[in-house]
């Protein structure tokens, strides 16, 4: 086998990532297939890496203990002459990358070191500066390192840790900046705390809702495990935040052709969370599915602390029989895994979990077993479609409802109906003891008959009620697959046929995904109906996505003209938020002023200017230059619809002169400065400030993949600054 300098590049890589001897032999062995040269060079490689990786270490022992008292006669010129070139070039605590200051190495993977930095403009704060580890600049590591810039910047979830910035230190190594996660890993934290079974459920479907996030966003992780997870405290609350997307792959097209960096027979994640598609090595199976697999594994560990198969066996025997472990053996079921493990390890695991091992064992057999199994098939056509899917089974588990990952037999189905409806079954045994007590007269048998038959009509009312909820459950199933497929004409169509009347976070994700694909084509009578009924059961969601779906609706209403309609959703928007602590009050107090006010909502919305006030105060205090800009639009419109038009003007000047572009809002700060520069009788000023907000919104989204970012703009934000610009230029032209 003749390698070129780019094979004998990519295999080093390789090698270099299999830290495990007897893995590294065999995977040389076959790589170089009795090459001898190839393979004396592959080792020359290694060693050479191991000896400078220890002479810098030696280097920085040396110098740490020398101090002050080391010899003048040392110098950087020695240095460089006596160590490798390049190992003085490393970045260390106190140097400064552009606008942030390295305060403290906190990680380091396989071709990457991350620091805590403290980022001195334009706002103070501590982040995480990430940046290709010394010497491991080779074409493919950059390109894996610029793949996880990309996805991490593409991507906007409160679990997943999102991006700052990025660019490249002086000696022309990229690095990006992120949100500094300050937690522990999943794992850890769970064992910790000692969580319960449901409890790290709880936690492991906030994970997947954010693979599928990244999923959505044409992203696959590729290295899902608890190392990349980590679980920090907000407010008291454990939030865990998927990081480190160092090795993804994009499915995107358009991403694709700038991520296609992985070598042909390379190993790409870890082997204990790899999925048997990407121990093939050709990667040509490999989709979203293959993170579904890294999920089995987890949820696997957070239900018995053990991984379906122990390390040391998978990388012991080489790297053909790890290979063929993955394709070829079925793992044993987490139920079976603490039958075989030693005593102390499941007492341990159970007390882990706040149990006994007896019952860790009936929590876990059964559903558990066969969600995790599902998502554990070697075949990835017979896994969960979707990280979403995996997590609707768990949440139906947790509900005692069916879960899918079950053969549906009508024996597990009755047992299900009997867990969520004991009052209805225990009431059924007491007719029917009733009955048999009253065969001994006629009459008491009569009497007894009659209520039996009134009891048995409603025993199956209810039971038809049931039927018509599962239906309804497997119907909107469907359509979350059409959704995830952009068949929103067929998931549409389907939706007409569902009754929704419970909360529901599945139904609220399909009513928002077909309501913006309405809105997107301007059919605004569609979409005001389907946001309409997402209001109703956005319920589940958190604060910062249920205030968003307002900001949905309010625009679709006076886009089709429908002033009723409108006065109607201010009216129960002002019910409400008005009467309690609103979490986001400037996205209520714009959306309720996108059309002028009376006076009764002027003085009900009066807490929610405040409150927004308050907000402003301290986002602007705070650094928070993206929420505080935010802030200044919604108070220059209530200040102008109020009639104080220098105040308004005032406001809308503090939101244009923000550092942070975003071209929606920046529309809408001059569509209301146009206003009250026309009111004001500046007639000029008022004409400059419409051209301006006009040209920043010119045009409209054309598909989904141009519905915008909290950066650049939601399509809501823009329609929302169209309808300002309109009322503007009619003003204008009246006076």
């Amino acid at each position: 086998m003749k390698a070129t300098r780019h094979g004998e590049e990519e295999l080093f890589d390789a090698a270099r990532e299999l830290h495990e001897p007897t893995a590294r032999k065999a995977f040389l062995d076959r790589a170089c297939a009795g090459d001898a040269v190839l393979r004396a060079r592959i080792e020359e490689l290694l060693a050479s890496e191991a000896e400078a990786e220890q002479f810098f270490a030696d280097g920085s022992l040396a110098m740490s203990l020398a101090g002050p008292t080391a010899p003048p006669s040392w110098s950087a010129s020695t240095a460089s002459e006596a160590a490798p070139q390049g190992i003085l070039d490393e970045e260390s605590v106190g140097t400064r990358i552009g606008r942030y200051k390295l305060v403290q190495k906190i990680g380091e993977g396989g071709c990457g070191v991350v620091y805590m930095a403290e980022q001195e403009e334009p706002v103070r704060r501590r982040v995480a500066l990430k940046i290709i580890k010394l010497g491991m600049e080779t074409r493919s590591v950059i390109a894996r390192f610029e793949a996880e810039r990309q996805a991490l910047a593409m991507m906007d979830h409160p679990n997943i840790a999102r991006v700052f910035d990025a660019g490249a230190t002086d000696r022309g190594s990229p690095y990006f900046v992120m949100e500094l996660v300050r937690g522990v890993r999943i794992t850890k934290y769970c064992d910790k705390n000692h969580l319960g079974i449901r409890q790290r459920l709880d936690l492991f479907i906030q994970i997947c809702h954010a693979i599928q996030h990244a999923h959505q966003k044409g992203i696959i992780h590729r290295d899902i495990k608890p190392s990349n997870i980590m679980v920090a405290l907000h407010d008291g609350v454990p939030v865990p935040k998927v990081i480190d997307f160092g090795i993804s792959k994009a499915t995107d097209a358009r991403l694709a052709d700038g991520l296609s960096f992985t070598a042909y027979a390379q190993l790409i994640g870890t082997p204990d969370y790899m999925s048997p598609e990407q121990a093939d090595l050709s990667g040509l199976d490999i989709d979203t599915r293959s993170d579904i697999y890294s999920l089995g594994v987890l949820l696997y560990e957070l239900l018995t602390g053990k991984t379906p198969f122990d390390t040391k066996e998978l990388l012991g025997s080489g790297l053909d029989d790890f290979r063929r472990t993955l394709r070829e053996r079925a793992p044993p079921r987490p139920s079976d895994r603490l039958l075989t493990i030693q005593r102390s390890e499941v007492t341990t695991a159970a007390e882990c979990r706040r149990t006994d091992p007896s019952s860790l064992y009936s929590l876990i057999r059964d559903d558990l077993d066969w969600v995790v199994m599902k998502a554990l098939e070697k075949d990835h056509r017979h896994r969960y479609e979707t990280a979403n899917g995996l997590a609707m089974d768990i949440q139906r588990h947790l509900n005692c409802e069916p879960v899918t990952a079950h053969p549906q037999s009508g024996f597990y189905q009755f047992r299900k109906l009997v867990r969520r409806n004991r009052v209805v079954f225990a009431t059924a045994g007491a007719v029917a003891l009733a009955l048999v007590i009253g065969l001994g007269t006629s009459t008491w048998l009569f009497l007894k008959e009659r209520d039996a038959r009134q009891r048995a009509v409603t025993a199956e009312q209810q039971q038809a009620h049931l039927r018509v909820e599962a239906e309804s459950r497997a119907k909107m199933t469907q359509a979350a697959l059409l959704v995830s497929q952009e068949k929103y004409d067929d998931a549409d169509r389907l939706l007409s046929e569902i009754s929704l009347t419970q909360p529901t976070v599945e139904g609220a994700a399909v009513l928002r995904s077909v309501g913006e694909w309405h809105a997107l084509q301007g059919q605004w009578k569609l979409a005001a109906d389907r946001f309409s009924r997402l209001l109703q059961v956005d319920q589940l969601d958190g604060w910062d996505v249920f205030t968003l779906d307002y900001l949905r609706l309010g625009p679709a209403y006076v886009e089709m003209g429908d002033t009723v309609g409108y006065e109607r959703f201010r009216d129960d928007a002002i019910a409400r938020f008005a009467g309690a602590p609103c979490p986001a009050p400037d996205r209520i107090l714009k959306i309720c002023l996108l059309m002028p006010a009376g006076e009764r909502a002027l003085g009900a919305l009066r807490p929610i200017a405040a409150d927004t006030a308050k907000s402003f105060s301290e986002s602007d205090s705070g650094g928070d230059v993206f929420k505080a800009a935010w802030d200044t639009v919604s108070l220059a419109l209530w200040e102008y619809r109020n009639g104080d038009y220098p105040r308004a003007a005032e406001w809308a000047q503090r939101c244009l002169a923000c550092t942070e572009r975003n071209a929606p809002r920046s529309a809408a700060a001059e569509a209301i400065l146009a206003m009250s520069y026309s009111r004001l009788g500046r007639a000029g000023e008022a004409d400059a400030a419409l051209l301006a907000g006009q040209e920043s919104v010119e045009g409209k989204p054309r598909s989904r993949l141009d519905l915008g970012t909290p950066v650049q703009g939601f399509w809501f934000d823009r329609a929302f600054a169209q309808i300002l610009l309109r009322e503007s230029k009619a003003l204008i032209d009246r006076q």
